[in-house]
């Protein structure tokens, strides 16, 4: 694998170390040199596109105008952005589980949800980004439709002149398929995990998953690389436990680029890059570095 090639991906920006998909985290990210920055896209209630994982407000990581943690969920979609500006997600609510799975995480109060346009604007011109479209099949009314989802998606995108240098990703491949429909110009890439909490593939249940776009495993010999490769993908991207040496060659041999997700355990990495991966996708860039001048890997 060529050096250059390899693909330094921060999660959320750096959710280890700064407040997920906040501008605080994409410039931690860009300071360490990654790669791409990895982040996700919800919609308003005014049609703007915004970063954030959920589609709905977490308590987990939300705090109200008034500056206390919020109580109930509320879907961003039911929101307008002047609306969605007035929460702060610049800290971890300390009660909550989720923030014991980041200890090294600090906080940074005041930052706000931003808009695509604002990441953009603060990442500058070198670095490169994966955007998610989250929409679920099973729960079509917390979001707009794919089609709509990945419409919007694509308009922010050239809006920012950032076609070239971005990547469209998610598990709903209903949006990615119209997102290659619309803009042949922009990669896509096809999520996917295989596990007891999350199962998009469907492997055992007889009939083709909702969130593969229709496409059968079945059809496809029981390969998610070749089922990626029939939706239009560049990059098959998947649960970084599904990963294995064979997986990844068949990714590569079909012309996909194999990026697992989330791994932040050095030896985890150290494991995937022998295996080939064309690049990863972690919480912690800082703990990569490492790793990648061990293996003799240039990220720049």
């Amino acid at each position: 694998m060529a050096a250059a090639a390899f693909d330094l991906q921060g999660h959320r920006g750096t959710r280890g170390l700064a407040p997920e998909n906040t501008l605080a985290a994409f410039r931690t990210a860009v300071a360490l040199g990654v790669t791409t920055l990895e982040t996700d896209l919800a919609i308003t209630k005014d049609d703007v596109v915004v970063i954030s994982h959920d589609p709905m407000l977490n308590p987990d990581l939300v705090r109200g105008p008034d500056g206390k943690w919020i109580v109930a969920s509320v879907p961003i979609h039911s929101l307008t952005l002047a609306e969605l500006k007035r929460y702060d997600i610049g800290r971890l609510n300390p009660a909550a589980k989720y923030a014991q799975q980041f200890p090294e995480q600090k906080p940074v109060d005041g930052e706000r949800f931003p808009t695509v346009a604002e990441l953009f604007a603060a990442a500058g011109p070198n670095v490169r980004f994966n955007i998610e479209i989250k929409t679920d099949p099973t729960k079509p009314d917390l979001t707009v439709d794919p089609n709509r989802f990945a419409q919007l998606a694509v308009d922010a995108i050239r809006l920012g002149k950032a076609g070239g240098r971005s990547t469209i990703q998610s598990f709903d491949w209903r949006g990615l398929i119209e997102a290659r429909r619309l803009a042949p110009e922009i990669a896509t890439s096809c999520l996917s995990i295989e596990s007891n909490g999350m199962d998009t593939v469907g492997r055992t249940s007889g009939r083709p998953s909702p969130w593969l776009a229709g496409l059968d495993l079945a059809n496809h010999g029981g390969s998610v690389p070749r089922l990626a490769k029939a939706a239009g993908c560049a990059v098959w991207s998947p649960f970084w436990r599904n990963v294995t040496a064979e997986n990844i060659k068949e990714a590569q041999a079909l012309g996909l680029k194999a990026l697992p997700w989330t791994v932040n355990n050095p030896a985890e990495m150290t494991r995937l890059i022998d295996m080939g991966v064309d690049g990863l996708i972690t919480d912690y860039p800082d703990r990569a570095l490492p790793v990648l001048a061990a293996k003799g890997l240039e990220i720049r």
